[in-house]
């Protein structure tokens, strides 16, 4: 395979960063690629290992986090909230059904989003999009609003951060996993689990939206004899970056990373089977994961194609579900989205699949531990009136922990009934 971590710079790169300052740009990239992995090879490979399990139908990946990570709002407490809320979703879900449940954090490199359109015009006056921490301010002037390479130097030390308390918390999860245990077990109506609890891996993974940052963290992994993205254990390519002749997918073809791929109403099979082939040509159980993200309108007319595309093909890629980026609203001046709307494509997901005998493999969420109030209903509700009370995100709204508990007690309840059908059917 003709690669290395820079030939993604000969095709067009969708969504890059106009930086002013080539210069700058430059010094950025040659001090993260002094900078030490924040990823071990080990436990990259480790996740692929998982998935594979995923792929084979004897897993489930629970993966959910910020919309995109900030610079001010970090700390210890959040990335514990993350962390605990991951815990206790794949708590429940592993409740109901006999299956391996696979932690897998949006932390610690998402930092950056796509936008829609480059510039952004507020009263006549026009800057460029926010797109993220990593890249400029929320701030609309011109001082936050120009791309400062800089930024990726203050990503990466926040990542580095993120995954040393990650490890802490994990290494220190047994002493909380009985507890965590009782109440999943509790919430869904089933007796106290016995056996013994070990500490849970969580798994960092993002969207590989800059490649300068990529490319300066991908590293040569000589027991694998493999490239690999070391800035997080999985990435993935977005609705808006997953052009078959484009950069971003030329980068993420060459790691050995587990790939994800956002699939949307415009990706038909054949463009998809297209893709497939370009990143995974050797077809390995665990290398990639495909997430749709169509709407809760919208799943059950695209999703069975592209389900069937996969199966007919003998692909072993995973399928998971994105409920969050296509149901998304506005109340007022403020993007919110209805929990209803997000089980409704989850319980799609399950029927579709179920209906294409492929394996529902994960769930993929925007939340957070925190008691904001940026998402509609629960069972602790949420109303249009509540919205501005703690709406924080800057992007995208995100569950909180409620909600996020909600949908993992949803997911739970249609594993079990699905395991049941098919114990009824044998």
């Amino acid at each position: 395979m003709s690669w290395t971590p820079d030939s993604w710079r000969s095709f067009p790169a969708a969504q890059a960063p106009a930086y002013p300052n080539a210069g700058a740009l430059s010094r950025v990239e040659q001090r993260l690629r002094a900078s030490p992995p924040l990823t071990k090879a080990v436990d990259t490979l480790h996740l692929r290992a998982l998935l594979a399990k995923v792929a084979a139908g004897r897993g489930f990946i629970v993966q959910g986090g910020d919309c995109a990570e900030s610079f001010a709002e970090f700390g210890a407490d959040k990335v514990r909230m993350t962390f605990n809320l991951l815990l206790q979703m794949g708590a429940m879900i592993g409740a109901r059904g006999d299956q391996e449940v696979i932690h897998l954090a949006r932390i610690a490199g998402q930092f950056a989003k796509p936008r829609s359109s480059p510039d952004e015009t507020v009263e006549g006056v026009t800057w460029p999009s926010y797109r993220g921490d990593a890249v400029n301010g929320p701030a609309f002037d011109e001082k936050s609003r120009v791309p400062d390479p800089k930024r990726l130097l203050a990503a990466h030390r926040q990542a580095q951060v993120t995954i040393e308390l990650l490890a802490a918390y994990s290494a220190a999860s047994y002493a909380d996993l009985p507890a965590i245990r009782r109440a999943a077990h509790a919430r869904l109506g089933l007796r106290a689990p016995g056996g013994s609890d070990r500490p849970v891996a969580t798994f960092t993974s993002h969207e590989a939206l800059l490649l300068n940052y990529e490319e300066a963290l991908t590293r040569f992994d000589q027991a694998s004899e493999s490239w690999l993205a070391t800035s997080g254990h999985m990435i993935w390519l977005g609705d808006r970056t997953r052009q078959l002749d484009g950069a971003h997918v030329e980068f993420a073809r060459g790691v050995g990373n587990a790939i994800g791929i956002k699939c949307g109403p415009s990706l038909a099979a054949d463009d998809m089977l297209r893709l497939i082939e370009r990143i995974d040509p050797e077809n390995r159980p665990g290398r990639l994961v495909l997430i749709g993200r169509f709407g809760a309108d919208k799943v059950a007319e695209h999703l069975p194609g592209l389900m069937r595309a996969t199966r007919r093909e003998g692909r072993h890629a995973i399928w998971s579900i994105d409920p969050m980026h296509g149901n998304t609203q506005s109340v007022g001046s403020l993007k919110t989205r209805l929990l209803s709307r997000i089980t409704a494509e989850i319980g799609t997901f399950f029927d579709v699949a179920q209906a294409e005998r492929v394996h529902p493999g994960g769930v993929h969420l925007e939340m957070t531990g925190a008691d904001v109030t940026e998402c509609l209903g629960g069972s602790l509700p949420t109303h249009e009136e509540d919205l501005p009370r703690r709406y924080l995100t800057h992007c995208d709204p995100r569950l909180n922990e409620g909600q996020a508990i909600d949908v993992a007690a949803m997911i739970a309840e249609r594993m079990a009934s699905g395991a049941q059908r098919s114990s009824d059917a044998a």
